[in-house]
C-alpha cells in the first residue's frame, strides 16, 4: 500500500498541531510497512503511484481541492475542524473586528485565505475554490470522502452541525510520541511556582489573556513558542504588556521539551478552541498539572484530570492554575496516555480505515 499525505505549504515553517499529527501518523505508518510519502499542496504530484490520498486540514480546502478532483483516487480527510467564531468577533480589534461581525463565518475564511496569497505568497491552487467559495469546497470534500477522520466524537458532530454533511467517519485520537520522551520516568521535585505554556503564538491560544491573567502574581510563566506569521503585532503586544514574572522562550525542538515539561509543576493552553491541544498531553504525560480551555473537544480528551478555564475570563485563568499548582500531580493520568493516546494507537486505527477503504474498492472492480 502506498499512500499520499497532501498537507498545506506551510507545514514545516508554520509548526503547529496539524504538523505533529501528519508526521507522527505518518512514522507510525511507515514502521507498519506502509509507504507514505508528504507533499505539500503547491507541489507537483505524480498521483498515479498512489493507492489512496489522506487530506489533513478540512478548514483549508484551497490546499487540497485541485488535488482531489485530478486525482480521481479515494481519499479520507483528517478534519482538525476547529470553530474560532467566538474569537474573531470578540477579540479581533480595529478594521479586523469589523469585518469579523458582518461577514459569516466561512466568508471571514475565504477572504482569509486570499489575505494569505495576497501578502504571503500561498498561492491558490484549486480554481475551484475560488468560484465556489469556502464553505461549498468544504462540503464537497466532506460528501466526497471515502471517511471523515475527525479527533472526537465531539468534533464531527460539532462539523457535521455546523456544514449540514452526514459523511462516514471515524474518530482516530491524537496522541503522543513516547520516543521523543525519556522513557526513566521518575517524578522528582517540580517548582510549583513555574508555569508552562507551549503553543504558536497567536489570539487563537490566547496567550495575552494568559499573561494578565498571571501578571505580578507569585508565579513565574515561561511562554514557549514562536509567533505566527500574521500575528507578530500580537506578540510584540504580549511583550508590552507582559510583567517582569513573565517569560519568553521562542520555539523549543519537540525532543528538547522534556527538559521543561518535567521542570513545572502547571501547563496551561487557554485557547479559544481546541480540538484536543497536543502540548497538554505531552505536558501531561511528562506528569505537568494542565490546565486547559473549555471551548472545543478538551472534555472528551481530558474529563476530570484538567482544570478547565474560561479564554475569555482573566479570573477563571487565574483561579484554574492556582488550583492545578496546589494539587498533587496526576501521575494515573499519564498511564492512560502512554496506553490510549499515541500515535502508533492512532496510525493503527488509520490503517484498519484505509484497508476497508480499499478491500471495498477491489470488491466492487471485481463485482
Amino acid at each position: 500500500m502506498k499512500v499520499l499525505f497532501i498537507a498545506r505549504s506551510t507545514l514545516y515553517e508554520v509548526f503547529g498541531g496539524d504538523t505533529v499529527q501528519l508526521l507522527g501518523t505518518a512514522k507510525y505508518l511507515r514502521l507498519a510497512n506502509i509507504e507514505v510519502d508528504i507533499l505539500l499542496a503547491h507541489e507537483k504530484i505524480n498521483y498515479e503511484s498512489y493507492d489512496l490520498i489522506h487530506v489533513f486540514n478540512i478548514i483549508r480546502p484551497a490546499d487540497s481541492l485541485k488535488h482531489i478532483k485530478k486525482s480521481r483516487k479515494p481519499f479520507v480527510v483528517s478534519t482538525i475542524y476547529v470553530n474560532f467564531n467566538e474569537y474573531e468577533r470578540h477579540q479581533r480589534k480595529g478594521i479586523a473586528k469589523l469585518v469579523a461581525k458582518l461577514l459569516p463565518a466561512d466568508g471571514l475564511e475565504y477572504m482569509k485565505v486570499l489575505l494569505r496569497w495576497i501578502k504571503n505568497g500561498e498561492r491558490i491552487k484549486s480554481a475551484e475554490y475560488l468560484w465556489w467559495g469556502h464553505r461549498k469546497s468544504i462540503r464537497y470534500l466532506a460528501k466526497n470522502a471515502a471517511v471523515l477522520l475527525p479527533n472526537s466524537l465531539s468534533e464531527i458532530q460539532r462539523f457535521s452541525k455546523d456544514y449540514q454533511v452526514d459523511a462516514p467517519y471515524h474518530v482516530v485520537y491524537n496522541g503522543i510520541d513516547p520516543a521523543f520522551f525519556p522513557q526513566d520516568f521518575k517524578e522528582q521535585e517540580r517548582d510549583a511556582k513555574l508555569v508552562l505554556c507551549v503553543a504558536r503564538i497567536e489570539g487563537k491560544k490566547n496567550q495575552l489573556q494568559l499573561i494578565k491573567a498571571l501578571n505580578h502574581t507569585p508565579f513565574q510563566v515561561l511562554i514557549i513558542g514562536k509567533p505566527a506569521p500574521n500575528h507578530v503585532s500580537y506578540y510584540e503586544e504580549c511583550r508590552r504588556v507582559a510583567a517582569p514574572n513573565i517569560y519568553f522562550e521562542g520555539f523549543v525542538a519537540l525532543e528538547e521539551l522534556h527538559r521543561y515539561y518535567r521542570k513545572a509543576k502547571v501547563h496551561v493552553l487557554p485557547s479559544w478552541n481546541e480540538t484536543c491541544g497536543l502540548s497538554s498531553l505531552e505536558a501531561a504525560y511528562n506528569g505537568c498539572n494542565i490546565v486547559v480551555t473549555d471551548k472545543g473537544d478538551t472534555t472528551e480528551y481530558y474529563k476530570n484530570n484538567a482544570w478547565y478555564c474560561d479564554p475569555g475570563d482573566e479570573q477563571s485563568i487565574q483561579q484554574a492554575v492556582v488550583a492545578a499548582a496546589a494539587a498533587p500531580v496526576n501521575l494515573r493520568f499519564r498511564k492512560e496516555i502512554e496506553e490510549r493516546y499515541n500515535w502508533k494507537n492512532a496510525a493503527a486505527e488509520t490503517l484498519a480505515v484505509y484497508q476497508q477503504i480499499l478491500s471495498t474498492q477491489n470488491d466492487r472492480q471485481h463485482d
